[in-house]
C-alpha cells in the first residue's frame, strides 16, 4: 500500500544536511588523511528512505535518504538523483486526480515521491577543533600600567595553551635575534636583557601532542633602565611587551594596534586615567555651556542685559558670572562615568574629557542639526566605528538588522542598510529630550560615553592603516605613541581625508612623521584641526 503520494512541485524547503552514506570508519579514514585539526563525532538519527517514481509506469527513478522528517528538499533530490531527474521533479505539475479529490491518477505526468519507511541509523560528523596557542606574560615581576616598572629584569614567560582535554603542549620554540631556542613541556622562560628603545622581536610557537603546531606569534619587548639609583621606589627597569598573546595586566590603549611603545614611565597627563573623579575635575569658564544653561532656564541671568546671552548663543560676561557656579558643577558631572569607561575600554579618561570640552563644552544637545552628544558625533563619525571597530559592529548590528544580514560585513550591506545602521547609532548619542529637565536626557548622555570611547578606538585602527598606507611601515617604527594619538584625535575631528593628505605629504618630503611636521601639511580647509589637537594634547 502506498503510504504517501506527493507531487514533485508540492514541497520547497530550506537546505538541510542530508544523511551521509559514509560510515564512521570511512569518516575516520578521511580524518587521518586530513592535516587539519578536526575530530569525528558519531550521532544517532532516524533515516528516511524515499523513492522518486514515474507516474506513467511506476518506474523507480531514484532512491533518496534523508535525516529529517518531511519531504526531501530540492537540493537533496538533485544531489541524490542528478540533474535530469531533479529537473523532471521540479517541473512536475499538480496531478488533477489528487487535487479534485477523485483519486484518479491516470492523467498524472512527471514523477512523485514515495516514502518507503524509516530506520535507526548513525552518521559521523566532522568537527573543527580549536587550535593550540601560546600566552605571554612575565616571570619575576608583575608590572602595573602605566609605569610598567620592575625592580629587577624579569623573564619572558611563554605558556602553551592546549584546548583539547586529552592533549598537551609538548614543546615551545622561540626565535630571538636570529637565534633559535627550544623548551620541552608547556612552559618556557626566556631571560631578558636590556634592549634599545626600539625593543626586540621574539617569535614563538608551540607543538602539541595532537601532532600539530600553533601559529607563529610575535612579541615586541623593551627593557630599559629607569636610570634612578638614589630612590629605591623609582629604581629598576621599565618593561613593555606588545603582543596579541599578552596575558598580563592591560597595556596602553592602541599600543598593540600601532606596535608603538608608550613613553617610558607612563603616558603624559592628557593620555592618563586618574583613579578618582576628583583628579579629573576642571573649573573652566565655558561661555557656550553658560549660554545653554541660561537659555534652558537652569541659571537665572535676567538681571543682565539681553538676559546674559549673546546672539550666537554664548553667555556674555554678565551671564557667565551668573552661571559660573553651575558651569563648574555641570562640566564635572560626567567624570565618574568617563573613568569607568576608560577602565573598561582602555581609552584614556583625560583624553575623553579634553575632547568633550572642545567638542561640546559638556553640553550634549544637538548642535547645528548634525553634531550629536558630548563628542558631537556625525554621520561620518558613525561610519568610522562601523567600519573600523569590528567587535562593536558585531554586537551593535544585530540589534538593528537581521543576524544573517549583519554577517556580510558593513561594506557589503546595501546603502539603505548602512544608512539604517548609522541612524540607529546616532540615536545612541542623542540626548535631546523635551520632557527632561533642561531638555537633556542625562542618563543617555552618560550611557553614550562608551560610544565615543569605541569611536576613538575605531579611529586609532584607521590611523594605523593610514600610516601604513603612507609609509609602508608599521606605525610604531616611524612615529611615537603620543603623536599617533594626536593623529587619531585629528582623524576624529577632521576626517581621514585631511589626515591622509598630511601624512602622504610629510613622508613624500622625507620629513619625520611627528606632529610638528605633519601638522604643517594640513590644507587650508583642514588647518583648524591643528589648534583643536593642541588644545586636547596639553
Amino acid at each position: 500500500m502506498i503510504s504517501l503520494l506527493l507531487l514533485g512541485s508540492v514541497a520547497r524547503a530550506n537546505i538541510t544536511l542530508a544523511a551521509g552514506s559514509g560510515s564512521a570508519d570511512e569518516a575516520a579514514s578521511d580524518l587521518t588523511a586530513n592535516s587539519g585539526r578536526v575530530t569525528i563525532i558519531v550521532v544517532d538519527y532516524t533515516q528516511y528512505e524515499w523513492w522518486v517514481i514515474r507516474w506513467a509506469d511506476n518506474y523507480i527513478l531514484c532512491r533518496i535518504l534523508t535525516d529529517h522528517e518531511g519531504l526531501p528538499t530540492g537540493p537533496e533530490i538533485y544531489t541524490a538523483c542528478g540533474k535530469t531527474v531533479g529537473d523532471l521533479w521540479s517541473t512536475t505539475k499538480a496531478c488533477p486526480g489528487l487535487t479534485d479529490g477523485s483519486g484518479n491518477t491516470q492523467a498524472c505526468t512527471g514523477v512523485y515521491l514515495y516514502l518507503i519507511g524509516s530506520s535507526p541509523a548513525e552518521k559521523a560528523i566532522t568537527v573543527d577543533l580549536p587550535p593550540p596557542s601560546v600566552g605571554v606574560s612575565l616571570s619575576g615581576c608583575d608590572p602595573t600600567f602605566p609605569e610598567n616598572r620592575c625592580s629587577v629584569i624579569p623573564a619572558l614567560l611563554l605558556t602553551g595553551e592546549e584546548p583539547l582535554p586529552n592533549e598537551s603542549i609538548v614543546a615551545i620554540h622561540t626565535y630571538i635575534n636570529g637565534v633559535p631556542s627550544d623548551c620541552t613541556g608547556p612552559t618556557c622562560e626566556i631571560p631578558l636583557q636590556p634592549t634599545t628603545m626600539e625593543g626586540i622581536t621574539v617569535e614563538f610557537w608551540a607543538d602539541s601532542s595532537f601532532g600539530d603546531s600553533s601559529k607563529h606569534f610575535t612579541a615586541l619587548v623593551r627593557v630599559i633602565d629607569s636610570g634612578v639609583t638614589t630612590l629605591p621606589s623609582l629604581a629598576g627597569w621599565y618593561v613593555d611587551v606588545l603582543s596579541t598573546q599578552w596575558r598580563g595586566r592591560p597595556t596602553a590603549s592602541c599600543a598593540q594596534t600601532w606596535q608603538a611603545f608608550p613613553p617610558l614611565g607612563g603616558p603624559p597627563l592628557w593620555l592618563s586615567t586618574p583613579e578618582i573623579p576628583e583628579l579629573l575635575a576642571t573649573e573652566e569658564p565655558y561661555a557656550f555651556l553658560a549660554g545653554r544653561l541660561i537659555t534652558q532656564g537652569i541659571v537665572d541671568a535676567s538681571g543682565c542685559a539681553n538676559g546674559g546671552v549673546l546672539a550666537n548663543g554664548y553667555a556674555d560676561a554678565c551671564g557667565l558670572e551668573k552661571a559660573l557656579p553651575e558651569v563648574q558643577i555641570w562640566q564635572n558631572q560626567f567624570d565618574t562615568r568617563i573613568i569607568e569607561v576608560a577602565n573598561q575600554s582602555g581609552v584614556p579618561a583625560q583624553l575623553m574629557k579634553n575632547l568633550f570640552a572642545q567638542e561640546s563644552q559638556f553640553w550634549p544637545g544637538i548642535f547645528n542639526s548634525a553634531h550629536l552628544g558630548l563628542g558631537h558625533i556625525t554621520e561620518n563619525g558613525a561610519e568610522v566605528i562601523l567600519l573600523w571597530n569590528p567587535s562593536f559592529y558585531e554586537q551593535f548590528c544585530p540589534l538593528v538588522l537581521e543576524q544573517g544580514t549583519c554577517e556580510k560585513g558593513y561594506v557589503f550591506l546595501t546603502a539603505v542598510q548602512q544608512a539604517t545602521l548609522r541612524g540607529a547609532l546616532a540615536v545612541q548619542a542623542k540626548t535631546d529630550c523635551a520632557d527632561c529637565p533642561a531638555g537633556i536626557d542625562l542618563t543617555n548622555a552618560n550611557f553614550s560615553i562608551d560610544l565615543y570611547a569605541q569611536t576613538l578606538l575605531a579611529n586609532c585602527e584607521q590611523v594605523g592603516q593610514e600610516m601604513y598606507n603612507a609609509t609602508k611601515q608599521t606605525p610604531g617604527t616611524v612615529s611615537t605613541y603620543e603623536d599617533l594619538w594626536r593623529f587619531t584625535v585629528a582623524n576624529y575631528h577632521a576626517g581621514p581625508g585631511c589626515l591622509s593628505y598630511a601624512l602622504y605629504s610629510t613622508w613624500g618630503h622625507g620629513e619625520p612623521m611627528d606632529w610638528q611636521h605633519v601638522s604643517n601639511y594640513f590644507t587650508p580647509v583642514c588647518q583648524g584641526v591643528v589648534f583643536y589637537v593642541e588644545q586636547i594634547a596639553k
